[in-house]
């Protein structure tokens, strides 16, 4: 018995040195075909605008086609399940997004995969606030006189989002929490057409993400009336932080980041890691996503792991709060 010990040890250590061959390997000539990147929303919203560029990027880094590809529903989760489910090899990705990672466990009862077991987090890329917006032609120009019109008219303000559980639909649980106003809420199937009916006046006001309403802002079309931070954002200056508006309790910062499917050989993750934060930090793209009212940020995939789940922990306890569920 004392001489099958060390063989046995030797056996696993020799099993061992072979499965980090062979993964090595992989990650060596990985890829040898297209990368696919899985963004969980409509073609044309914050984490559309960032998988692009970044695609274009990564396409000559790794030199084979990175291809965006959306899968729109639910909130995200529609899309977060087929990359969950997808082959850990590498070759599917997912622009990941503050719904459907650290927001959707909490109002969903079941969900069709777990954030936190079957995703390998490769590195954040972005972050930025929600702004408060509303129809140009409201007669107000601060987040206090809205407060003040809605307590006014209770139930006759309403609110769009881009749907039940998305991020500016739990801002708004924060911000109805913080001012105790009524409001109506009218949720939409995507950002874009809750935008559309604020500019044209069906609804009077919502919380959108900064890349999806900057511009708008800056052309005169709605009006900002807060940043969910702490500080202004250089991309609207003129419009106040959340802390000068006198609610600084709607804080809330948005991420867009990169996973892979659980099980992806680490020496593919770091890979990618590697070249996602080189591409990501290098000035052109850092200009790019100023340009979206976005600031780039990037890190370890451990970091990225402690980031989902502080993230998960603070929207949970606001979707207790509020008693806000989907299903």
């Amino acid at each position: 018995m004392t001489l099958a010990r060390p063989k046995f040890q030797v056996g696993l250590l020799i099993a061992a040195l072979a499965v980090a061959s062979v993964m090595q390997a992989q990650a060596e000539s990985y890829p040898d075909r297209p990368v696919h990147l899985v963004v969980p929303f409509p073609p044309g919203g914050p984490a559309d605008i960032v998988a692009r560029p970044l695609s274009e990027k990564l396409s000559i880094a790794l030199g084979q086609p990175v291809i965006v590809i959306n899968k729109s529903g639910a909130s995200g989760t529609a899309g977060a399940a087929f990359v969950a489910k997808s082959d850990h090899d590498g070759y599917t990705l997912l622009m990941g997004t503050s719904n459907e990672l650290t927001m959707s466990p909490g109002l969903y009862s079941q969900l069709p995969y777990d954030p936190s077991r079957d995703f390998e987090p490769i590195t954040t890329v972005i972050l930025f606030p929600n702004v408060l917006v509303v129809n140009k032609d409201l007669p107000i120009r601060t987040a206090q006189d809205l407060v003040a019109m809605t307590r006014s008219n209770p139930g006759k303000i309403s609110y769009g989002t881009s749907g039940t559980g998305s991020t500016n639909h739990l801002t708004t649980e924060l911000y109805r929490a913080s001012t105790r106003v009524d409001l109506n809420y009218v949720p939409y199937r995507g950002g874009a057409a809750a935008m559309a009916d604020l500019m044209g006046g069906q609804i009077q006001a919502m919380f959108a993400t900064m890349p999806s309403s900057s511009g708008f802002i800056k052309d005169g079309l709605i009006r900002g009336l807060m940043v969910t931070d702490t500080k202004r954002w250089a991309a609207i200056p003129d419009v106040p932080s959340a802390t000068e508006a006198g609610l600084p309790d709607v804080h809330v910062i948005s991420f867009n980041g990169v996973l892979a499917p659980a099980g992806t050989p680490r020496p593919i993750v770091q890979k990618l890691h590697d070249e996602i934060v080189s591409i990501m930090n290098a000035p052109g793209m850092k200009a790019l996503m100023l340009q979206q009212a976005g600031e780039v940020s990037t890190s370890s995939p451990e970091e990225f792991a402690q980031i989902l789940k502080a993230d998960f922990e603070t929207w949970l306890s606001v979707i207790k709060a509020n008693g806000i569920h989907i299903d």
